[in-house]
This record gives structure tokens, C-alpha cells and sequence, in this order.
């Protein structure tokens, strides 16, 4: 497989998702927070388009609460901020997303939260720096995303859906805004019974940014 390169200089690929994929649980801990008692577990995915010069490899983290088992699960497919998540940035709504979803779980008393490695969509934390800049300069997201030769979302779903079968789910409620993890989860085999909202208040600094992922992205919003 050829793989063109954006403006910065990164490979970008089209990657089949009936490529060959193994899943591999890492480690798995007790992990106490201030949301609840969950069970932590590590997982590496590697996907094999057919060369050695095409194999990745991603991670991501399953945070488990509580018996997922009796009853469809509420489930969060989070990608990783380290802006939002790390330093509470205003330019979107990443961490307080994710502290929603914990909360959420925690009160459910049974759930899971799929942390993948996913920063800046997919693109990685330089590229979504860089995308900052231009944003500076007036472009929303998904066109400075492009400006650097990105496609507007890079993110794939196939790791988070095989952690779910992996911990023996088939059926979910997902708490999600964006169709595109519903599509990707029933797909793979996984149905979602429900799809949760996961919307939170609006700063005057995040504004834009979510009614570009309404209006460019196709996410879901009840009040905007």
C-alpha cells in the first residue's frame, strides 16, 4: 500500500477495516478514583494492511465499573486531549465530556469508558497545534484539519469496538454525540440499544468549535 503525505510531512492511509487485526490485553489493575472503583485494563491493537512498512499499532485504556454483564452497559468511547483532558483548554468540550462520562457510569453503577490514543482526531498532538494556529487565524476545525492536508476526522473505531467483544459485550448504550461511533460499533457486531447524549455547557471560547462538529461533522446536539 502507498501512502500520500499531508503538508507536515506524516503518512496518511486508507486503512481496510477487514485487515488482518489481533488484540492484545496488556495488564489489568485495581483503580480507585474520585468517581468510583474501577478495574483498569490496557490493550494493544495491531492492524496489518498487508506489509511490514503499513503495520501500526494502537493502544487504549478500558476503565470497567461494576457488573457489565446483566443488563446493556453505558459505554463511552473517549479519544485522548491532552489540551482538554490534561489542561482543561476552553476550545472544546473533551474534558468535561469526559468527566461527564465517569459521573454518568458511576451513577449507573456498572459501565465502561474506552480511553483511546487518539489525539487531535486522529491527527496527533503537533499536527492539532498546528491546526490551533490556524484556527487563530480564523479557520474552524475541520478546515485547518484540511489546510495541513488532513482529512477532517482521521480517528477509526475498530480498536474500542474489539475491546468491547473482547470483554464479552454484544449489546451497549452509548454515550456519544457522534454517529459515526454508532455506525462504527453495529458495524463490527456490536448493537447499540440506546445512543446517550453527551452534550455540556457551551463556553464563549468552545462555541465555534461545536457547531462545526454539528454542522460539518454530523454530531448530534438536542440544544444547539
Amino acid at each position: 500500500m502507498v501512502a500520500r503525505r499531508n503538508r507536515i510531512g506524516s503518512p496518511i492511509y486508507n486503512w481496510n477495516v477487514s485487515s488482518e487485526f489481533t488484540l492484545r490485553k496488556m495488564a489489568e489493575a485495581d483503580f480507585p478514583t474520585r468517581w468510583g472503583h474501577f478495574r483498569i485494563m490496557g490493550f494493544e491493537g495491531h492492524f496489518d494492511p498487508g506489509s511490514a512498512d503499513d503495520r501500526r499499532k494502537e493502544e487504549a485504556v478500558a476503565l470497567v465499573l461494576g457488573d457489565i454483564h446483566t443488563v446493556p452497559p453505558l459505554v463511552r468511547i473517549h479519544s485522548q486531549c491532552l489540551t482538554g483532558d490534561v489542561f482543561g483548554s476552553l476550545r472544546c468540550d473533551c474534558r468535561q465530556q469526559l468527566e461527564m462520562a465517569l459521573s454518568m457510569i458511576a451513577q449507573a453503577g456498572a459501565g465502561v469508558l474506552l480511553y483511546e490514543m487518539q489525539e487531535g482526531r486522529g491527527i496527533g498532538l503537533m499536527a492539532k497545534l498546528q491546526a490551533y494556529e490556524l484556527q487563530d487565524q480564523g479557520l474552524d476545525t475541520v478546515q485547518a484539519n484540511e489546510e495541513l492536508g488532513f482529512k477532517a476526522d482521521h480517528r477509526e473505531f475498530q480498536l474500542p469496538a474489539e475491546v468491547l467483544k473482547e470483554l464479552g459485550l454484544k449489546h451497549v448504550r452509548l454515550l456519544s454525540n457522534n454517529p459515526q461511533k454508532v455506525a462504527a460499533l453495529e458495524s463490527a457486531g456490536i448493537e447499540v440499544v440506546e445512543r446517550v447524549p453527551c452534550e455540556v455547557e457551551a463556553h464563549a471560547a468552545s462555541e465555534r468549535y461545536l457547531n462545526t462538529k454539528k454542522e460539518k461533522l454530523g454530531h448530534l446536539f438536542t440544544e444547539r
